[in-house]
């Protein structure tokens, strides 16, 4: 395994205006953390929560716009991920530290450690995006306003036993010819990590074509919402969502690995970004990040989250994805959801053309311009009696 106290990231591999530093005692961890806009400490502060399989380095193209911006910018390597350390990252830990709820305790043990009471938005992408939805429902009073990106956010689950149960959508999956089976499904099962760090390509290629296929570089992504959640409207899913029941996630995306060409036209991922990237995997693996989706379908977990059942987002939200992202969509009534019943003062729904599921790196300056007319817009909205 990786380095149990890992150094920051040298300045070499960061843009300019950024730093890395770690951060003792976060919730139980030793949090690494980028930053920008640190130098006044009057500045407002925004957090900025990353997904699977990302870091707080996802962050590093909308940083500097922020910092400009006037904002005092925060992104860390989330329990599991990257140089954060201190939790417990193995298959057999204990899955009630990566119950979301855990993940807001994360998120406003570093949002006190940096001798702040609040922030003026928490901003998360793909799994990021729920932990920021939760951080705004549970403590809207500390986290001022939210956007979630990639990944809608429908509201809090039922009581357990309030709503019946539908049918098995796995068993369905595994019934169809060819079989197919769910990615989330395959990201709880032990062999899922070795797979993608043992993989037959490398880490690094490994990445490169996960990445590529995700993206609106691969041009067969083109997302339409989806008539209901039964296995054959799944199945209209990419591969990378709904697999081969044969195939591991390694073998499903080396079908779709770009060629030099591409990869050389690839102006969001150059090679020196995804050698960070294949080099934080290979010291931490993956399961760390995959134990998120393990403890998600924890029924204790869905209890727990019960707790808040018919309560909305409250405070100024925002959604923001690629037009080319399927993650809109993966499950069906989800994005609608989010706008008519989960958030009470969204103040923007933008779906951004040319980019897919890793927007703030594909399209980062009309993400950045997006952030901060909505920063803007919010801080207004909430100065108003």
């Amino acid at each position: 395994m990786s380095d149990p106290d890992p150094d920051p990231l040298p300045a070499s591999a960061l843009p300019p205006g950024i730093r890395s530093r770690i951060l003792p005692d976060v919730n139980g961890l030793r949090m690494h953390i980028l930053e920008a806009g640190f130098e006044d400490r009057r500045r407002p502060c925004v957090l900025l929560l990353h997904g699977f399989p990302e870091l707080a380095y996802s962050w590093r193209k909308v940083m500097p716009a922020l910092a400009d911006a006037g904002f005092h910018v925060v992104a860390p390597d989330q329990r599991g991920y990257g140089r954060t350390s201190g939790g417990d990252g193995s298959y057999d830990c204990d899955l009630s530290q990566y119950f979301p709820l855990n993940l807001v305790r994360d998120a406003l043990a570093l949002i006190l450690a940096l001798g702040r009471t609040h922030v003026a938005a928490v901003i998360g992408h793909d799994f990021g995006s729920p932990v920021a939805a939760w951080c705004a429902l549970a403590r809207p009073d500390v986290f001022r306003s939210v956007v979630m990106m990639s990944a809608p956010f429908a509201g809090p689950p039922d009581f357990p036993g309030a709503t019946p149960k539908g049918p098995d959508i796995h068993a369905a999956l595994a019934a169809l010819d060819p079989p197919r089976k769910h990615y989330q499904r395959y990201y709880t099962t032990r062999d899922a990590d070795a797979d993608m760090r043992f993989c037959r390509q490398g880490i690094e290629d490994f990445l490169r074509a996960y990445y590529h296929h995700k993206s609106a570089n691969w041009r067969q992504n083109r997302p339409v919402p989806l008539a209901a959640s039964s296995a054959g409207e799944l199945a209209k899913l990419p591969t990378y969502y709904v697999m081969a029941a044969e195939k591991t996630m390694a073998e499903t995306v080396a079908a779709e690995m770009p060629s030099p060409r591409e990869i050389a036209a690839c102006e969001w991922l150059r090679d020196d970004e995804l050698r960070i990237y294949a080099g934080e995997f290979a010291l931490t693996f993956f399961q760390g990040g995959l134990n998120w989706y393990r403890a998600r379908v924890e029924p204790q977990c869905d209890a727990e989250l019960a707790l808040f059942a018919g309560r909305t987002i409250d405070v100024p939200s925002c959604f923001i994805a690629g037009k080319s992202d399927w993650g809109v969509y993966q499950k069906p009534g989800d994005f609608e959801a989010m706008q008519t019943s989960a958030c009470t003062r969204m103040l923007g729904c933008h779906l951004i053309e040319g980019a897919g599921h890793w927007v703030q790196q594909e399209q980062a300056e009309k993400v950045s311009r997006l952030l901060v007319g909505f920063l803007r817009e919010a801080t207004q909205s909430e100065r108003k009696p």
